[in-house]
């Protein structure tokens, strides 16, 4: 067997290495230079602690090694297997052997022509990203971080890192001594006041064009998301007309994720906004994420439908209450619903009072 997979004391004798193999960047910092991923097609990326490879897609079968977070590998096919106590039986085979995969995360390894110039967008410099490397780490411009996402890493001497699919701002490009390009990311809306550098090549512009609204002319819309165990999922109607299906994760929690009143039509987007951090809770129970797109507000203050960079288990229970959705259905839904956010207005967080956005029916069979 290829050994592809590393013990826990190899995984943190590795990320230590790679924080020597570092470029002089922006203002002197020591920055980091992209990590050489697997070559292949398709890639996933190990989003727990630990995952086991198995010989078989099955949970009883033989242990053939153990992958640690963020260990990429290739993803050859997904099959049927199982798993207990899962609504999920979904397994992933790569070459040395099958992980389940509510544990590993579809990602890209594209890397790209960075810009050498800041665009104007909406009367002031700088534009959105993606990333789309499976992961890239980044240093920080403005120590010591403000966010628990990313002071919980600097205390236990993790690296920081942002992954594949998050959204994020660029206000700032630099060019090293080297010829290489270094982009500032930040996030607009949500930031406790973080910024930090990181290789251009990580990150793809995003598009005016890919954001155009679907079906702008279309006035009778909604959402329909049923919630239990064995069902999570989403559809989006035109009149009585299904026109998107897809597996969701919504609130662990009995009642986290509100339930529509009985023959109510259901709650209205509120606010949208291409990317956001999102924080709450207590200490003991308390979450923090930044970078997550494509969010679509519907309830209180918080619960949204949004992009979900930390986990593949769509299909089954997984929130704090909002409703996790893969970066690909998060992106739809997002262009699909009202209000529409405009790309080039500068400010691309929308708050609607009224009758004019798209109305979400939460289910709960």
């Amino acid at each position: 067997m290829n050994r592809n997979y590393f013990s826990r004391r190899e995984f943190l004798k590795l990320s230590a290495l790679s924080l020597g193999s570092l470029a002089l960047g922006p203002r002197g910092k020591q920055l980091h230079a992209l990590q050489d991923f697997p070559d292949a097609e398709r890639l996933g990326r190990v989003g727990w602690y630990s995952v086991e490879l198995k010989q078989r897609p099955d949970h009883d079968s033989n242990t053939l090694g153990v992958l640690y977070e963020d260990s990429v590998v290739p993803w050859l096919r997904e099959t049927v297997g199982y798993r207990p106590f899962r609504n999920n039986q979904r397994y992933v085979e790569t070459p040395d052997g099958y992980i389940w995969s509510g544990d590993l995360i579809p990602v890209q390894n594209v890397r790209n022509v960075p810009l050498t110039t800041l665009p104007q967008t909406g009367g002031e410099s700088g534009f959105w990203v993606e990333v789309t490397v499976p992961w890239v780490d980044i240093v920080m411009d403005n120590p010591p971080p403000r966010s628990n996402f990313f002071q919980y890493r600097v205390e236990n001497n993790l690296p920081l890192r942002l992954y594949c699919s998050q959204i994020l701002w660029v206000d700032l490009i630099r060019v090293d001594d080297t010829g290489k390009i270094w982009y500032r990311v930040n996030e607009r809306y949500g930031n406790p006041g973080d910024m930090f550098w990181a290789p251009g090549e990580a990150f793809r512009p995003i598009t005016e064009a890919e954001l155009a609204p679907i079906s702008p002319e279309i006035e009778d819309k909604h959402v329909e998301i049923r919630i239990r165990w064995e069902e999570q999922i989403l559809s989006c109607y035109e009149g009585n007309a299904e026109v998107y299906f897809c597996r969701v994760s919504t609130g662990k929690s009995d009642g986290s994720t509100p339930v529509s009143a009985i023959a109510s039509p259901g709650f209205q987007i509120w606010r949208k906004l291409h990317s956001l951090h999102m924080s709450g809770g207590t200490n003991a129970e308390g979450w923090d994420l930044p970078g997550i797109g494509w969010t679509s507000l519907f309830h209180g203050d918080g619960v949204a439908i949004h992009s979900t960079f930390w986990h593949n288990n769509f299909g089954e229970p997984m929130s704090h209450g909002c409703v996790n959705a893969s970066p690909d259905d998060a992106k739809w839904i997002y262009r699909w619903t009202q209000p529409i956010v405009p790309f080039n207005s500068g400010d691309n967080d929308i708050t609607i009072t009224g009758e004019t956005s798209t109305r979400i029916v939460v289910i709960e069979d």
